[in-house]
């Protein structure tokens, strides 16, 4: 008895620090943000918003319907049901979620049953059958059966393997937060490209009239040609112009077929699929009222990318417990209970009854310089993290700050673009007339024609342009989903 006395203590010793946990504790980081965006007020002012309520502010849950467009609306929603993007990311939240239960069972006792049947034939020719065959009564064949019920458990004395769970599960979360930024990612990457493609569309049929508008001067000064008016000099310049519009028709055309494929496969379709829905001619949509959402300090909690990357952080200091639990002994006990014998009839009887318990100890006593190399790995993966962190509220604040900038001058740009959009519209109108009337020359009808293409041309950009600075705020601030209350 005296071995058991000496054994029994020592083994009790650890087994009073089971609960214990290694490894630094988690803080949250703080990050100093400012009280509000610089673009905040300008965005407000757009629509008074701010001051009467006269514009309806976006519900950032479902951002895309403020467009009042129900084709952009059907073609987001029909994306965010097939897009092969966030199928991958749904996969990649279930294996996260599977790892997880295995770090939770592996805190539990695992159990088996095992069985088995067996039947010997003993040859004679081998020294056991020749042997045996010298004794009266030897039987050449032998049957066994056995069944038994085993059973393990690491004991996570100084949690070790509670820190992995914790890792785990920090992992899940990020990779929820993960399907959720890239859900947001898809919604604005179809109405950016829904824009895009009413946004040519409407170029395409700028370029075409004023296609008509080039052909028939080019009538007009082959007239004057042949009646001996005009030089040659002035039809081949008005052909040249003909030309260039003519020219920049497939170009714009080649960037509409794109556009359409690449909003095909963003709803998971074959690209061709939409070219009938989309065919029919739409205006560009208007950006509606967007709100900041409870500025800087609502960010943290509504940016699934800041989310996962704070969970990352979190999942990473769990791991440091996770190596610094390798300084210290691992404890298991296993055992079985079971029957063997060499007939059926006698499982489970007395006499058939087997059982061993085993106590074992692993502990990597000689091994300390590479778990050293290990935990000052896991601290450099935490530092990393941190960073990463960091960096991830940092460019939130700047795709903020740079979608409204772009909202709010581009629509100022657009609005500039218009007005001279108008008085050049005047303006050609009065050269026209002023050559026939032989008071100016072809040259300055080309220039006003020029002048007005580009001018119309880049109104119809910077509408676009407004559009989906609009879009971006809404990505940019987090919308396309509700964050739990809870979320910090």
């Amino acid at each position: 008895m005296r071995p058991l006395t000496l054994i029994l203590p020592a083994l009790g010793a650890p087994l009073l620090l089971a609960g214990c946990s290694v490894g630094p504790r988690y803080d949250r980081p703080v990050s100093a943000l400012p009280p509000a965006f610089h673009g905040e007020a300008a965005v407000a002012a757009r629509h008074g918003s701010a001051q009467d309520g006269s514009a309806p502010t976006a519900d950032l849950a479902d951002w895309w319907r403020s467009f009042n467009d129900p084709l952009l609306t059907r073609l987001v929603e029909r994306g965010l049901a097939q897009n092969l993007d966030l199928q991958q990311a749904a996969a990649r939240v279930f294996q996260a979620r599977a790892a997880l239960k295995n770090a939770n069972a592996a805190l539990l006792p695992s159990a088996q049953v095992s069985g088995q049947a067996g039947e010997t034939y003993q040859s004679l020719q081998t020294p056991i059958g020749r042997i045996g065959s010298a004794f009266p009564g030897f039987q050449r064949s032998s049957e066994t059966y056995e069944v038994d019920l085993g059973a393990s458990w690491e004991i996570d004395l100084f949690g070790g393997r509670d820190a992995a769970r914790d890792a785990a599960r920090a992992d899940w979360q990020a990779s929820e937060a993960g399907a959720v930024a890239v859900r947001l990612s898809v919604a604005a990457q179809i109405a950016d490209t829904y824009v895009t493609i009413r946004m040519l569309q409407a170029r395409l049929d700028v370029a075409r009239a004023q296609l008509d508008t080039q052909q028939r001067l080019v009538d007009l000064v082959a007239l004057q040609y042949r009646k001996g008016v005009a030089a040659e000099l002035q039809l081949r310049q008005a052909e040249g112009a003909l030309a260039q519009v003519r020219g920049s028709i497939p170009a714009l055309g080649n960037q509409l077929d794109m556009a359409m494929n690449a909003l095909d496969v963003l709803i998971g379709a074959q690209p061709g699929s939409t070219r009938t829905e989309l065919t029919a001619q739409a205006p560009i949509p208007a950006p509606p009222a967007v709100a900041t959402a409870g500025g800087p300090a609502a960010l943290l909690r509504r940016r699934p990318d800041i989310i996962a990357a704070e969970r990352t952080l979190a999942a990473s200091n769990a791991r440091i417990g996770v190596a610094v639990a390798e300084y210290y002994p691992k404890f298991s006990l296993s055992g079985l209970v079971g029957s063997a014998t060499t007939t059926t009839g006698g499982l489970f009887t007395g006499g058939a009854t087997q059982a061993n318990g085993v106590m074992g100890l692993r502990w990597r006593l000689f091994d300390f310089g590479r778990v050293d190399a290990e935990i000052r790995a896991a601290k450099g993966r935490n530092t990393e993290a941190l960073a990463a962190y960091r960096l991830a509220v940092l460019r939130a604040s700047q795709d903020v700050e740079d979608a409204l900038s772009t909202l709010v001058q581009q629509e100022a740009r657009a609005t500039s673009l218009h007005d001279g959009e108008a008085s050049l519209t005047k303006a050609r109108d009065a050269s026209m007339a002023a050559y026939k009337g032989g008071m100016v020359s072809l040259i300055e009808v080309l220039d006003a024609d020029r002048r007005l293409l580009e001018t119309s041309d880049g109104a119809i950009q910077a509408r676009a342009a407004a559009t989906r600075g609009a879009i971006a705020s809404f990505r940019a601030l987090g919308g396309g989903w509700n964050p739990p209350a809870t979320a910090q």
